[in-house]
């Protein structure tokens, strides 16, 4: 039972992470203009994300515009987009393995044990990656922001802070990390743990009917 509860807490950390992280890649939060020349009026303020960027007025107004070419973007954002829709793609296919394979379905029957925790840990391999996968946009593009606000050969205008939607990030990534490893712990196959016990043979083993007959025959003699 301790290891069907690891398992479903392992897949359900998982999960909020995926969910986590799909709203982390389509936010538009990942930058956010930064005002370092001493302004006191801020009239608008820009967020930039990995499919838009938005303008947001004092007025309460905001505009977003998807970019306009995929190609045109650095390469550093075009390896982000690949590596955030990778790394959910990889929850979505590890959610499905963990629902085959958890202990409380019946989706293979009761017998397959061994089938079943060789898919339920398949999974939390699946979810960890996912979350490596997602750690290291996040990470560089936080290690870029930061590089770029220091650099003195960088205008104001175009200085950058961290957004909100970089601390989700880190927390959706730890979250996979987390609920993957609980999911492959949790997933061990019924009598796994059962070791064979290494001591003195019992009566009844053959070693010990072996040193048993060998006196008798020599009592005959």
């Amino acid at each position: 039972m301790a290891s069907t509860g690891l398992q479903l807490l392992g897949l359900l950390l998982a999960v909020l992470g995926g969910v986590l992280g799909t709203l982390v890649c389509a936010a538009p939060l990942w930058r956010i203009s930064a005002f370092v020349g001493g302004e006191l009026v801020i009239a608008q303020v820009q967020w930039e994300g990995l499919w838009m960027n938005c303008l947001s007025q004092t007025t309460g107004h905001i505009q977003c515009k998807t970019y306009d070419s995929t190609l045109a973007l650095p390469a550093s954002a075009q390896a982000a987009r690949t590596m955030t829709v990778l790394s959910l793609l990889l929850c979505v296919g590890a959610l499905a393995l963990a629902v085959v394979g958890a202990k409380c379905t019946h989706c293979l029957g009761d017998g397959n044990h061994g089938a079943k925790a060789r898919l339920a840990k398949l999974a939390g391999v699946l979810f960890s990656v996912a979350g490596l996968l997602f750690l290291l946009p996040v990470c560089w593009t936080a290690y870029a922001i930061i590089r770029d606000f220091y650099n003195p050969d960088v205008a104001a205008p175009y200085k950058r802070e961290l957004g909100p939607a970089l601390y989700l990030g880190w927390g959706a990534s730890l979250l996979l990390l987390v609920g993957g490893g609980l999911l492959y712990v949790g997933s061990s196959p019924p009598g796994a743990g059962v070791r064979p016990a290494f001591g003195r043979p019992g009566k009844d083993g053959p070693q010990s009917e072996m040193a048993e007959g060998k006196p008798q025959e020599k009592a005959y003699v």
